[in-house]
């Protein structure tokens, strides 16, 4: 294979990758290789270890190489901050010399123009950060039936009721995203008490970087760009009706915790029209295939109303509990 050039005007990146188990090699290795035959080439591609000795090992004799024609430089690293998403996203962006930092999750598949679209509206140079579109690899082929498209989130993909063309958003969505490393740094980069550890689904932490951003570097926007295209494996285990219930709780548990830090009206305010508009509509669009003969829609139906009462609940109870303690904390986060 020869050198790919680099498109014309854009900015250099670096791919940073955070793997906490075995179990995803195969998909860390189907993501690689997804970056390798991007048509924008990736200037670097760091994989971050997440507190795991064995899956370090294996990856730094199976995937560790220097630049060549072949494909990026990969260099395979130990997090050394604390464990779990937002701790590894930092040790990795410590390693990052290029202009822009992009962040892809271990069970990820990037399409081939896929960092060309994310890195173009960076010619802006009022854009600070743009994020993709997650496309769900079922494990079976199709969505369960109690998640319709409008809870995606719940697995961490593009859902219905976001952005179907390239538009300002609030926040981005750490398996596809990517910021100005310059901007990530002055603001401290992700909150370290915030986010996933391991298969614990505590999220928000991207919200979280996002709303200290435009905060603490206002003149910039963030934009979703959903010809940047990722396709994002989903594992057995999240879809099953007991995951739904308890990711969608704890999105209530870690709305709270960040409401507690920015306030509840800067943490919930693009949730507000979410569930004021795109939830209804999918209730109603579930019940009208339940009455037309598909079982499917009554668990469509059902998914989005526990879903929304759990997520609720989580919210309130968290709220009232994490108020005192975590409003005190710094808006900061982690540096």
């Amino acid at each position: 294979m020869s050198a790919r050039p680099a498109a014309a005007g854009l900015p250099d990146a670096t791919v940073v990758v955070c793997a906490y188990t075995e179990r995803r090699w195969d998909q860390v290795v189907a993501g690689l290789a997804g970056v390798d035959a991007q048509t924008r080439p990736a200037a670097r591609y760091v994989l971050v270890i997440d507190h795991n000795d064995a899956l370090l090992e294996r990856a730094r004799a199976a995937l560790a190489r220097p630049a060549s024609q072949e494909g990026c430089e990969v260099v395979v690293v130990p997090n050394t901050g604390a464990r779990g998403a937002s701790g590894a996203r930092n040790t990795g962006t410590a390693l990052v010399d290029t202009p822009v930092t992009v962040f892809l999750d271990d069970d990820a598949v990037p399409e081939p123009a896929w960092l060309e679209h994310l890195l173009a509206p960076y010619t802006d140079s009022t854009i600070e950060a743009v994020g993709g579109h997650a496309e769900p690899v079922w494990p079976d082929g199709d969505a369960p039936p109690q998640l319709a498209p409008e809870l995606w989130w719940v697995v961490g993909c593009t859902y219905r009721g976001m952005p179907t063309r390239t538009s300002p958003v609030r926040n981005l969505w750490g398996c596809n995203m990517s910021v100005r490393t310059q901007v990530l740094r002055e603001v401290g980069g992700f909150d370290e008490t915030a986010g996933r550890v391991d298969t614990f689904p505590l999220g928000c932490e991207e919200t979280e970087l996002c709303i200290r951003m435009a905060d603490r570097h206002g003149r910039g926007r963030i934009l979703l760009e959903p010809r940047a295209r990722v396709h994002h494996h989903v594992s057995r285990d999240r879809v099953a009706w007991s995951y739904l219930r308890h990711r969608s709780l704890l999105e209530g548990v870690s709305k709270a915790a960040m409401a507690a830090r920015v306030g509840d009206h800067r943490a919930t305010e693009t949730e507000w029209g979410y569930v004021a508009s795109v939830l209804p509509r999918g209730v109603l669009a579930g019940l009208g295939r339940g009455l037309r003969g598909d079982p499917a829609g009554w668990s469509a139906a059902a998914g989005i109303v526990v879903s929304l009462a759990l997520a609720s609940l989580g919210y309130a109870r968290a709220r009232l509990g994490l108020a005192g303690r975590l409003g005190r904390l710094p808006a900061g986060g982690a540096s």
